[in-house]
């Protein structure tokens, strides 16, 4: 029988969850372009996000884009990751529940109070639920690829090479908020323009604060997704279509229902019984 490739055995250390710090961060990157291609293909190539009746679109572009590459295939590389030993659940923010349920209420507060102060274009209930439902995928997907799984990988890399701890997680800020700017080249206008790539970049230094700081992935999804409004919001009612959204739109919740409910579950089935060695 052949002996298998370089490539062959790193795939093979890869999948029995063995790899080392470096070849699950090239694992991680390798999610990340996936992911960004497959948000240009289907959400930035045709604007899916500007428009608000384009419910198949956005359906397609949710599924395969943030449920499909940037929830689920992102926790099956977490959970090989938590499954080598790299690192631990709650060092990359899967924390016991009742610690979530503090840390997420406090961040909703914060996130909401950002929002509001801001002087955003509407403070509608309606709207901003609406608004919050349509970003929750995305959010996650976000959360998941540049936090957990490129950010914790990165840290973990840094800290196995003998980094000092904040030298590693500096790293990992700025490594993380980058790619987080520069993901939304595959986005609609106007999130694809260079000032609105450094702009996000720096939106991203503060989710990167928080997820850091809490080393929890929920709230850092509560917050994040309420920071994400006021852009949003701003990019809606500059199109005209902000008013599109003052009527409760049910197919947006079952999107953020379903998004939510795959991310817990990869969580519990992934990532918290993953064996780890």
């Amino acid at each position: 029988m052949a002996s298998e490739s370089p490539v062959q055995r790193q795939v093979s250390r890869l999948a029995s969850g063995t790899g080392t710090p470096r070849e699950f961060v090239l694992a991680a990157v390798g999610v990340y372009v996936l992911w960004v291609v497959a948000t240009f293909v289907f959400e930035g190539r045709i604007q899916t996000l500007l428009r608000p009746d384009a419910t198949l679109d956005r359906l397609v572009y949710a599924v395969v884009a943030n449920l499909l590459v940037g929830t689920l295939l992102a926790m099956l590389v977490v959970r090989r990751i938590v499954a080598s030993g790299v690192v631990t659940p709650d060092r990359i923010g899967f924390r016991p529940l009742v610690r979530t349920i503090a840390v997420v209420v406090a961040a909703g507060v914060v996130g909401l109070a950002l929002y509001v102060v801001q002087n955003p274009p509407t403070t509608d209930s309606v709207v901003v639920a609406n608004v919050f439902a349509q970003v929750v995928p995305t959010s996650i997907a976000e959360v998941v690829v540049c936090w957990v799984l490129v950010g914790g990988t990165v840290e973990a890399l840094l800290r196995a090479r003998g980094s000092n701890r904040y030298v590693a997680i500096g790293v990992a800020i700025v490594t993380a908020s980058v790619l987080f700017g520069v993901y939304h080249v595959g986005h609609s206008p106007p999130f694809n323009t260079l000032p609105q790539v450094a702009l996000l970049t720096v939106v991203g230094v503060v989710t990167s604060l928080v997820y850091f700081g809490t080393r929890d992935v929920y709230a850092t999804v509560v917050f994040h997704t309420l920071l994400a409004l006021t852009g949003v919001t701003q990019s809606l009612a500059a199109a005209g279509r902000l008013e599109t959204f003052t009527d409760l739109m049910v197919p947006l919740f079952a999107v953020a229902f379903v998004a939510v409910a795959v991310f817990v579950a990869a969580d519990v089935f992934f990532v918290r019984r993953a064996p780890q060695t």
